[in-house]
């Protein structure tokens, strides 16, 4: 039987297991969510994946001292479930008292926990992608905002802040453009608890041009919406996509640290490279 987010361990005081358990994972079915924008099972017009940053992951050693590392998980968006963001903090936390022999054991253990948990319930296997990043490497982390045109340089009024695919229009009089534009404004916040979540938004497009002002509008109308990440970015994409009909489309949404964790959805019509995991200023 398919977990609801109201299942889950958001919102609920918890007990920090430091010892190593996998039952902690608390995987969510896609489907609801977007059968709600009117899609079926498989027949999605996007690829993509939800790009993860761990920050607070350690483990001991064979011989007990305290290891640590930052993790990049990517979990592709064809997987049937989510894997909601505290069970995963949990989950983390619980390597915190646990021994293992390398990082190369605590990367496996991680991606065979995660793969199994992403394809519970549907018959199929596949895998996700577990990247350990060793002090030494920390220096090497990027941090840069994303490549566009910035849209909060408009002076815009915004009235509404709930999602308003009707903000959106393409203009046809003019010749079709490839670019990209970017957000700080995206704001929704948790679909269980109602914290805010804050973003950047990066929508990249072939085609008729957007109009930016009503793009705008747009992204600052899921204000007051309740949505995880994953969905908010699948939402954005469906309504460009239905709204503006481009040739082609990325939506890519960069979301605040919280709890140790960001996470990071990339969505494309068109099959590419994913973004490299890397942080924006305001992480």
């Amino acid at each position: 039987m398919s977990q609801t987010p109201e299942q889950s361990q958001l919102g609920r005081r918890s007990a920090y297991a430091d010892q190593y358990d996998a039952g902690l994972l608390f995987p969510l079915p896609r489907s609801p969510k977007r059968a709600e924008l009117g899609l079926q099972p498989g027949a999605a017009p996007f690829f993509g994946a939800d790009l993860w940053t761990a920050y607070e992951l350690s483990w001991l050693n064979a011989r007990g001292k305290p290891q640590v590392a930052l993790a990049h998980i990517t979990v592709p968006c064809e997987t049937p479930n989510l894997i909601e963001s505290k069970s995963l903090k949990l989950y983390l936390n619980s390597f915190n008292g646990t021994q293992f022999a390398s990082a190369d054991e605590v990367r496996a253990r991680i991606r065979a926990d995660l793969s199994e948990a992403a394809w519970r319930g549907s018959g199929h296997s596949g895998s996700v992608g577990v990247r350990l990043i060793a002090p030494e490497g920390f220096g090497a982390e990027q941090v840069r905002e994303l490549d566009g045109l910035l849209l909060d340089r408009l002076d815009v009024e915004c009235t509404q802040y709930t999602p308003a695919p009707q903000l959106l229009s393409t203009n046809h009089d003019e010749a079709p453009v490839t670019e990209s534009l970017v957000s700080h404004l995206l704001k929704s916040n948790c679909l269980v608890t109602g914290q805010p979540d804050w973003g950047s938004v990066q929508i990249t497009y072939s085609g008729a041009q957007i109009e930016q002002a009503g793009l705008l509008q747009y992204l600052v109308s899921f204000r007051n919406h309740n949505e995880f990440h994953e969905q908010c970015v699948e939402r954005i994409f469906m309504d460009v996509w239905a709204r503006c009909r481009p040739i082609k489309l990325a939506v890519y949404a960069r979301y605040t640290r919280r709890g140790g964790l960001d996470i990071n959805p990339f969505r494309t019509s068109h099959p590419q490279a994913l973004p490299r995991n890397m942080r924006t200023a305001r992480q």
